[in-house]
């Protein structure tokens, strides 16, 4: 599908050129090439009849409010937000639902006629993921996230307070990051064990193995060469680990797998958070089975 820039949405000619319905869904991102996120929409899109494409817009750093002004103009209808935005389009949209608000990203974007709302469906869609996927069930698990500090890991860690996890361990290369958003869960959620450490800490490992979850939520496997966030003897084959990379194969995976963990990849995660937003733009809809297709096609 045709990657497009801002420049493009400075007329509804320029970027409806040679297409039938309308550009008015998309996802922004830097780099935004990679994104399966149109093959899973679009189909869902031309399943309820709803005449609009969903395209692939790549937006430098700083660009984001602009963009959204853009868009606004043109009268799309929202969305998604991928790294490394996510902070940016909270401090762009005019109101923020409580859930994106306390997890402090947004990855999902409505353009209401009387504002930019923002919400947060990754939680939602790692939860999803690992019932599915692990049999995990969050309440009462012991979760460490690998690459906490980026908007993904921030959000999977408020979700994961939010539906009562015993024990929380964030580790990230640079501990200045997840501290704050560890100060950020114990005022919420101060029944919540939450450990921190930076990834090359001795500790980690022993922290793992008493983990019930282990995630990646870092970019490292984004690119084949890229090593794992952990070690690879922070693995038992008692684990259910996580990769939000929807790439197969990168390094954290195969570590897991070598040790006998159960592994789940982040496409699963893709399907459940892209449902989420699906239905904040179009309340009542039921996508689950096209996009489910439309992530298999490829």
């Amino acid at each position: 599908m045709s990657l497009y820039f801002p420049d493009d949405l400075t007329s509804r000619e320029r970027l409806d050129a040679g297409h039938d319905q309308p550009a008015r869904l998309a996802v922004i991102g830097h780099p935004v090439a990679h994104s399966l996120s149109p093959r899973m929409h679009q189909p869902a899109l031309d399943e309820a009849g709803i005449a609009a494409r969903y395209i692939k817009v790549e937006v430098e750093p700083g660009q984001v409010a602009e963009v959204f002004t853009q868009m606004r103009a043109l009268g799309f209808i929202g969305c998604n937000v991928t790294v490394p935005h996510k902070f940016e389009a909270l401090a762009a949209c005019d109101e923020v639902d409580a859930g994106a608000a306390e997890m402090g990203v947004v990855n999902t974007v409505r353009f209401d006629p009387d504002a930019t709302r923002g919400f947060n469906t990754d939680g939602y869609g790692f939860e999803e993921a690992v019932r599915e996927t692990l049999g995990v069930t969050l309440r009462g698990a012991a979760v460490l996230i690998a690459g906490a500090g980026g908007g993904a890991g921030g959000a999977i860690a408020v979700h994961c307070a939010r539906e009562g996890v015993a024990r929380l361990v964030l580790a990230n290369r640079s501990v200045d990051k997840i501290e704050e958003l560890a100060g950020r869960i114990r005022s919420q959620h101060g029944e919540v064990e939450i450990l921190t450490a930076a990834l090359d800490d001795p500790r980690l490992k022993a922290w793992a193995h008493d983990a019930d979850l282990i995630v990646n939520t870092s970019s490292l496997g984004l690119k084949e060469s890229d090593p794992s966030p952990l070690p690879s003897d922070c693995f038992t084959a008692r684990h259910a680990a996580y990769d939000t990379i929807y790439r197969p194969g990168t390094a954290f995976q195969q570590a897991a797998i070598a040790a006998g963990a159960r592994v789940g990849t982040g496409r699963e995660m893709l399907l459940h958070q892209g449902v989420k937003a699906f239905r904040i733009w179009f309340p009542g809809s039921d996508p689950v089975a096209a996009m489910r297709r439309g992530l298999a096609s490829g």
